[in-house]
């Protein structure tokens, strides 16, 4: 996500020594200090909590802390994560409604829950579904919701064949055509145009500019024609199922991997 410019190198290292000790006091100190310094909760939580919880990741990976330390610092990320989500500034409903899945990896479901927070102040109606939801539970969701948009949250390139599978089985379903699919997250920025190849109708790299792109965007559709992954099969595509067809299982990844 976007690092706002009021938020210093020495902000971020206030906050990652006591988050690695799991120090839940310090934390709220820290955040609270900025927010009095003026730094609003949406910059925070675009600046400071979701690039901790990828450096955690990478020094993890590294092999530079701890599985103890890592549990303490990201289940501790995630309760400031809801602490600052309380100050988020609330505009007026606006009509419309989200939904809000992603894998289950601790990053993904950070950055889906910043996702859901920043929509819903923004005025949406959302729902968080989170994690591991299989594909028929998903299209059964919709058909409660009915929706106008679905944020797919991903950040691992392991996970984008089951984001495929479901997007393909959203179209052959059809159960709510003017509903927009949209894919969040890293991997959709260092991927150049995967999103539109795998069928999105929209895509943004971080939860911030999820908000700017649906807000900006709130009739386009995807074409056929820009699906190229998977194309041949939704050519011959059959028709369309019943929401109470089998489920297609969504696959989620259990590693990490460097945004």
């Amino acid at each position: 996500m976007k690092s706002s410019s009021r938020i210093s190198s020495t902000l971020r290292q206030d906050y990652l020594e006591p988050i690695l000790e799991g120090d839940r006091a310090i934390c709220r100190r820290v955040v609270d200090g900025a927010m009095a310094d003026g730094i609003p909760a949406e910059e925070l939580l675009a600046g400071l909590v979701w690039p901790t919880m990828e450096l955690l990741q990478s020094l993890y990976r590294e092999d530079r802390i701890t599985v103890s330390s890592l549990n303490l610092a990201t289940r501790l990320n995630r309760t400031m994560t809801d602490q600052l989500a309380a100050y988020l500034q609330r505009k007026a409903p606006n009509g419309r409604k989200v939904l809000v899945v992603c894998g289950d990896d601790e990053p993904e479901e950070l950055g889906g829950q910043i996702c859901a927070d920043l929509f819903e102040a923004d005025g949406y109606e959302v729902r968080f579904a989170g994690g591991g939801v299989p594909n028929d539970e998903i299209l059964r969701l919709i058909g409660e919701i009915r929706p106008n948009l679905l944020v797919l949250f991903g950040t691992l390139p392991s996970g984008m064949p089951a984001v495929r599978k479901l997007i393909d089985y959203l179209r052959d379903v059809n159960s709510c055509p003017n509903m927009q699919v949209m894919c969040c997250g890293g991997i959709y920025k260092r991927a150049e145009g995967l999103a539109e190849e795998i069928g999105a109708d929209l895509w943004a790299p971080d939860a911030t500019s999820a908000l700017a792109v649906a807000n900006g965007n709130p009739t386009k559709k995807a074409t056929p024609q820009q699906q190229t992954v998977g194309r041949s099969r939704r050519l011959r595509k059959t028709p369309a199922l019943k929401a109470t067809d089998g489920p297609v299982q969504v696959e989620v990844p259990s590693s990490a991997i460097a945004a």
